[in-house]
C-alpha cells in the first residue's frame, strides 16, 4: 500500500502542478495536463508495489481526474452555444419587433384613411358605400392578423395587454437608455468664455462665408442672436432658395454640435410625429430623434438647435401646440411633456413619472414656405416666435477663414443678461412705443400686448449687444409682429389711416428712421 500511497502523492503532485501552470500559462498546462509518457513513466516507476486493490484505485484516480476536465471542458462549450443562441434570439426578435411596428403603423394609416373616404362619402370608382366598407375593412383585418402572428412569434400576447410579455431587456426608451451610456463617463468640452455677442455674430457671419460660401447680412445674424435671447423659437420664412435651413444648420457646425434636423410632413397633425408614441403591441416607445435631442440636451451645456424644415407644410399650432404652450410657461421648472403614465424601473434616468423636463439649452428655428403647397401660420405662432424674413439671396463677400467655437449656453446666457442690464431701453423710447400703442388702438384697433412689450425688453438691448441700433431694433419688432397683424383687417377701410401712421412714425421717432414699418405699411396700402 505504501507504493500506491507514493505513486499516488507523485501522481497528484505532478497534477496539481500541471493545473497550476495552465492557470500561469494555458497552453503550457494543456500540453502538461495530456502528458501521458511522463505519466506513463511514473506508473512503471511504482507499479511493482501494486496490488489488486492498488491497480483498482490507480485506475479510479485516472478516470476520475480527466472525468473533471471533461466536464469542465463541456460547460465551457455549452456556454458558448447558449450564448450564440442567446444572441441570434435577441437580434430575430428586434428584427420582428420593428416590423411589427411597422405594420402596426401601417394598421392606424389605413383606418384613418378608410373613415376619410368613408366620411367624404364619395364614389368614385363606381363601388357603392357597403362596398368601400367592406374592402377596407377587410384589408385592415389582414394587417391586424398579420400584427398579431408576429406578436405572437416574438413572444407576446398580440393583445398588448397587461399580459403581454416585454421584450429584449425590457427597456422601452432604447434611445434614451443609449443616451445614459454614452454620458456616464462624458467630460464637457473647453468652452470659450472670451468672445462677446457681437464678435460671436461677426463670427457665425464669417464662418459661414469661410466655410460654407454662405452669405448672409450681418443683419440677419444678429437678429437670430437676439431672437433667441427673447424666444426660444424661430420663424425664418421667405422664398426658396435663400438659405433659409442652412442658417440654422450652420450654427450647429459653428457650435461644434451638429443641428438635429426634421422634416415635416403633411400628414402631422398632433405631437406623436415630434415626441413618438408608446406601441402597445411591442411595449416599446417608438423614439424620434427630435426627442432623443432634447433628452440628451439635459446631459450637457451645449447650445442644441432643431431644425424643423417646412414647419408650415402641416398646420403649426396642431403638432407644435404643446410646446407652444409650454415655452410659454414663466417658471421653467413646469417646462415638462408626458411620454408615458407610468414608471418602469428601466426607464431613463432624467425621465421622472414619464414625464421628461425641456431642458433650456434647446433653440428650435423653423422654416417655412409661402405658397401653395402649404398653411398660412397663425396668430398664435407669430405672437410666440420670431420671424425674420429672407426674401433675398446674399452678397458674396470675402471673410477669413474662421474656425468653430465651443460655446456654452450658460455662457451664452449670462451675455444676454449682461446685455440687458448694460443697455436697457430708455424711459424716452418706451413713452414712445406707448403713444404709438394707444394711436394703433384708437385708429386700427389693434393692440400691442404684454408679451410683445416683454420680448421688446429683452430683444433689444441683446440686439444692441451684437452690433445693432436700438431704433433697428425696435423698427423690427413693430413690422413683424404689430402691423403685420393689419392683414387680418379690411385694408380697403383702414387704406387713409396708413397714410396717418406713417406720418405718425416719421413725427414721433424721426423722418425714415422706422424703415421696416414703413415699408411693410407701403406694401398693404398697394394691395388695394
Amino acid at each position: 500500500m505504501d507504493a500506491f500511497l507514493n505513486w499516488f502523492f507523485a501522481f497528484m503532485t505532478t497534477m496539481f502542478k500541471a493545473v497550476w501552470e495552465s492557470i500561469s500559462g494555458l497552453f503550457s498546462g494543456l500540453i502538461q495536463v495530456f502528458n501521458f509518457p511522463l505519466f506513463y513513466d511514473q506508473l512503471n516507476q511504482y507499479k511493482s508495489g501494486f496490488n489488486v486493490l492498488g491497480w483498482i484505485l490507480c485506475v479510479l484516480t485516472v478516470i476520475f481526474a480527466y472525468a473533471i476536465w471533461a466536464a469542465i471542458i463541456a460547460l465551457i462549450v455549452i456556454a458558448i452555444r447558449k450564448y450564440v443562441r442567446f444572441r441570434k434570439t435577441i437580434v430575430g426578435n428586434e428584427d420582428l419587433l420593428e416590423e411589427i411596428a411597422d405594420l402596426h403603423r401601417d394598421v392606424v394609416k389605413l383606418t384613418a384613411e378608410k373613415e376619410r373616404i368613408l366620411a367624404m362619402k364619395l364614389e368614385p370608382t363606381g363601388l357603392s358605400y357597403a362596398d368601400l366598407r367592406s374592402i377596407f375593412e377587410d384589408e385592415s383585418k389582414q394587417l391586424e392578423g398579420t400584427v398579431a402572428a408576429g406578436t405572437a412569434a416574438a413572444g407576446g400576447t398580440g393583445e398588448g395587454g397587461e399580459n403581454a410579455e416585454v421584450p429584449g431587456d425590457g427597456k422601452r426608451f432604447f434611445r434614451l437608455s443609449a443616451v445614459d451610456d454614452k454620458y456616464t463617463y462624458y467630460v464637457p468640452p473647453e468652452y470659450d468664455r472670451s468672445m462677446t455677442l457681437k464678435e460671436i455674430c461677426d463670427d457665425i457671419r464669417n464662418f459661414a462665408c469661410s466655410r460654407s460660401r454662405l452669405f448672409y447680412e450681418i443683419k440677419i445674424i444678429r437678429l437670430m442672436i437676439a431672437g433667441l435671447a427673447s424666444t426660444k423659437l424661430i420663424l425664418l420664412q421667405g422664398i426658396s432658395g435663400t438659405g433659409k435651413t442652412s442658417l440654422p444648420y450652420m450654427m450647429g457646425k459653428y457650435f461644434m454640435n451638429d443641428a438635429t434636423i426634421a422634416s415635416v410632413q403633411p400628414s402631422w397633425r398632433d405631437r406623436t410625429e415630434l415626441f413618438g408614441y408608446f406601441n402597445e403591441f411591442t411595449k416599446k416607445f417608438n423614439e424620434t430623434e427630435v426627442l432623443k435631442r432634447i433628452y440628451e440636451s439635459s446631459f450637457n451645456d451645449d447650445i442644441n438647435i432643431i431644425i424643423l424644415d417646412e414647419m408650415n407644410i402641416a398646420r403649426v399650432e396642431y403638432y407644435f401646440a404643446e410646446m407652444l404652450s409650454i415655452l410659454e410657461m414663466p417658471d421653467v421648472s413646469e417646462w415638462k411633456i408626458e411620454l408615458v403614465p407610468s414608471t418602469w424601473d428601466t426607464d431613463p434616468k432624467h425621465l421622472q413619472d414619464g414625464k421628461l423636463q425641456i431642458p433650456q439649452n434647446v433653440w428650435y428655428i423653423g422654416t417655412a414656405n409661402n405658397d401653395d403647397s402649404t398653411f398660412s401660420v397663425s396668430d398664435k405662432v407669430y405672437d410666440r416666435a420670431l420671424v425674420i424674413n429672407l426674401d433675398s439671396k446674399g452678397v458674396p463677400f470675402d471673410a477669413p477663414d474662421t474656425e468653430p467655437k465651443h460655446i456654452s449656453y450658460s455662457y451664452v446666457e449670462s451675455l444676454y443678461s449682461k446685455a440687458i442690464e448694460e443697455h436697457p431701453m430708455s424711459e424716452e423710447l418706451l413713452d414712445k412705443i406707448g403713444k404709438l400703442d394707444i394711436y394703433v388702438i384708437e385708429k386700427m384697433r389693434v393692440a400691442f400686448g404684454n408679451r410683445i412689450m416683454k420680448q421688446l425688453r429683452i430683444f433689444v438691448p441683446v440686439y444692441i449687444a451684437c452690433g445693432g441700433d436700438e431704433l433697428e431694433a425696435v423698427d423690427y419688432i413693430l413690422a413683424t409682429k404689430v402691423f403685420r397683424k393689419f392683414e387680418s383687417l379690411n385694408l380697403s377701410l383702414i387704406r387713409d389711416e396708413i397714410r396717418g401712421l406713417i406720418a405718425f412714425l416719421d413725427n414721433t421717432f424721426g423722418k425714415d428712421t422706422m424703415k421696416e414699418c414703413i415699408a411693410y405699411l407701403l406694401r398693404l396700402q398697394k394691395m388695394y
